[in-house]
């Protein structure tokens, strides 16, 4: 077994097999639900090498460890004794309720396994920053530039890098999808001018040192490849299917998702323009200050440098941009100062320390993508002390005199002999780091209050009882996972948690103590309500609604109170049978988020007096 001693780790670190009530996983994360979450040494998990994070809340205790779960949890449920079950509908789910949430999950779950190129590139930008002033080596010495390649090459294949790392998460062969990526940074695509595509003019885009562009075409290719695996026969799919993916994949890179990237660069410029004609430098490098990271995020970094250069050719100055970029990385180095400061955890403490450096520096991309995008606050951190820093720059008239921008790029701000601009750009980008630093501080961790949180939730639970309420099943027959219903409403819990039953009998029972609040006009479905306020939905085969009530006989009537065991109604499945429906009865609680969690029975085979459902009050 490849994770064998990686799932024995975890297995003893979440409170052995014992403690294991279920466990399933979605596109990268494992799912637990714990018989005793205080059993689980959380930070211990945290420290595991291969895992990214652990997320407890009240839905189950999750353990993110990437795009690979699927092959360390089938190694995990053998070693664990229990059948295996998939969570990707709820993975859906929750994609749906939070977009921009989801999207942020995948850029940075696809960023996680590429961040020791990049930090390294970062640290090394600081190293050759610092031996270069010292003179211990020239800028112009073959040693210099045989380090400096690695730097470079880094960011500059970072499509590589990202296609590799986003591949399989997204549905795509990572060997076409670096295949790809390798194409358009191709000395025949990428940055060259004048290219057409079925005689349609393509820009003249630049793919190096970005990912926008090759992960959304990634995802493209995602959904091409199960289309075209569909359509290809068997007996072609090794010969046929890597041909069409990439033949339909290219031309939408670079008619699509290519010009996308290219158009937005595009418009900021435009935007910063008209900015600086109408509003002022000043409200420009307030705004850019603040929002750079939003920028490099979105590969589009470099588009502002066409700009900057012209300024400087006709004014021999740029009066916003520049200054601007370095006032910005001096705050992303702050905000990461200002959780090295705050947090508790010993390996954020490392990466954050580690970061923080190469920001100052100059290169950001390490920060950005390997904890702003996953931890979201440090956007805000940097808003404030680069927005703060950027406003006295731009009130002041800082000027930048070239291209330059880090803290060692702060001679460019000597100008015409005197040093007034300099100490005021010093000044700057001081407000700009401290106002960052104390920002992150205050606004502090996600996971470290998360953890806080769970400390507090685990000590109420050792001192009181966790109150469940059990349901029986409605009807005896084989209980099956609610994901594997044959109807999309019920499948992706978008009406509640539950579970269906393939009935072996004709009579429906009362799963507890409660009321009979709803029956709808055609007897196919029946909700109750216990004097929890949980509310059940018992619903009859799928589709049935078509039956308009032939094939059920009710034995109650809304208001009735019943009793748990208590005869609901008589069905002739067989005739629904023949009719041509789905006879699956599916009980759902339809007002799951008003409870700490639903937690479905593993039984295979019920019958009405066994458990089928636990409801977790609190």
């Amino acid at each position: 077994m490849k994770y064998k001693k990686f799932n024995q780790q975890i297995i003893k670190l979440i409170g052995g097999k014992d403690n294991v009530q279920a466990v399933v996983h979605c596109m990268t994360r494992l799912r637990f639900t714990l018989k005793d979450r205080t059993k689980a040494d959380t930070e211990a998990i945290k420290n595991l090498d291969g895992v990214i994070d652990v997320v407890s809340n009240n839905v189950a205790y999750q353990i993110i460890i990437g795009t690979h779960v699927t092959d360390v949890y089938a190694e995990l449920v053998e070693m664990l004794g229990i059948t295996e079950q998939n969570d990707n509908v709820q993975e859906t789910k929750d994609a749906k309720k939070n977009v921009v949430k989801a999207i942020l999950d995948v850029v940075s779950e696809s960023m996680t396994p590429i961040l020791e190129p990049i930090i390294c590139a970062g640290l090394l930008a600081a190293l050759l920053s610092i031996i270069s002033l010292t003179g211990l080596i020239s800028v112009d010495s073959s040693t210099y530039k045989i380090f400096d390649a690695l730097r470079v090459s880094v960011f500059y294949f970072l499509p590589i890098l990202m296609a590799m790392s986003s591949a399989k998460r997204l549905g795509a062969s990572p060997y076409l999808a670096v295949a790809l990526a390798a194409t358009i940074l191709s000395e025949s695509i990428n940055g060259v001018k004048g290219l057409t595509l079925f005689s349609i003019a393509l820009p003249q885009i630049t793919y190096a040192n970005s990912f926008i562009p090759i992960l959304l075409a990634v995802w493209f290719m995602g959904y091409v490849t199960k289309y075209v695996k569909k359509i290809v026969p068997a007996t072609l799919q090794y010969f046929l299917t890597p041909l069409l993916i990439m033949l339909i994949t290219l031309p939408a890179t670079l008619l699509v998702f290519g010009p996308m990237g290219y158009y937005l660069g595009e418009g900021i410029i435009v935007f910063f323009n008209l900015l600086m004609k109408y509003v002022g430098s000043w409200f420009v490098m307030m705004l850019y200050s603040g929002l750079q990271p939003f920028i490099v995020m979105l590969g589009a970094g470099n588009f502002i440098m066409p700009v900057v250069a012209s300024l400087i050719s006709s004014n021999g100055y740029d009066p916003a941009f520049i200054s601007s970029c370095t006032i910005s990385d001096i705050a992303v180095g702050g905000a990461m100062l200002g959780y090295f400061l705050r947090t508790k955890n010993s390996k954020q403490k490392q990466l954050f320390g580690t970061v923080t450096l190469s920001a100052i520096l100059g290169v950001t991309e390490p920060a950005i993508y390997g904890v702003f995008v996953k931890f979201r606050r440090p956007f805000i951190a940097v808003m404030i002390g680069g927005g703060l820093g950027g406003l006295f720059a731009g009130l002041t008239g800082v000027k930048a005199y070239s291209i330059a921008w880090g803290l060692f790029g702060l001679p460019a701000y000597i100008g015409k002999g005197h040093f007034m601009n300099l100490w005021l750009m010093v000044a700057s980008v001081i407000i700009s780091f401290v106002g960052a630093t104390v920002a992150a501080f205050i606004l502090g961790v996600p996971a470290d209050k998360d953890a806080d949180k769970q400390v507090e939730k685990n000590s109420s639970v050792t001192d009181k009882k966790i109150n469940t309420i059990p349901l029986s099943s409605v009807v005896s027959g084989e209980l099956i996972q609610l994901s594997n219903v044959n109807d999309a409403a019920f499948a992706s819990e978008a009406m509640g948690k539950g579970i269906g039953i393939k009935p072996n009998d004709n009579q429906i029972y009362a799963p507890i103590d409660g009321e009979i609040t709803t029956i709808f006009p055609t007897k196919h479905a029946i909700g109750i309500t216990d004097e929890s306020g949980i509310e059940i939905l018992i619903h009859i085969g799928i589709d049935t609604v078509e039956l308009n009530g032939q094939f059920f006989e009710l034995d109650v009537q809304e208001g009735d109170r019943v009793s748990k065991g208590q005869k609901l109604v008589q069905v002739d499945f067989a005739g629904i049978n023949e009719a041509g429906y789905d006879t699956t009865v599916m009980v759902i609680i339809t007002n799951t988020n008003e409870f700490l969690d639903v937690i479905p029975s593993t039984n295979k085979k019920v019958t009405t007096n066994d458990l089928t459902m636990n409801i977790v009050l609190s």
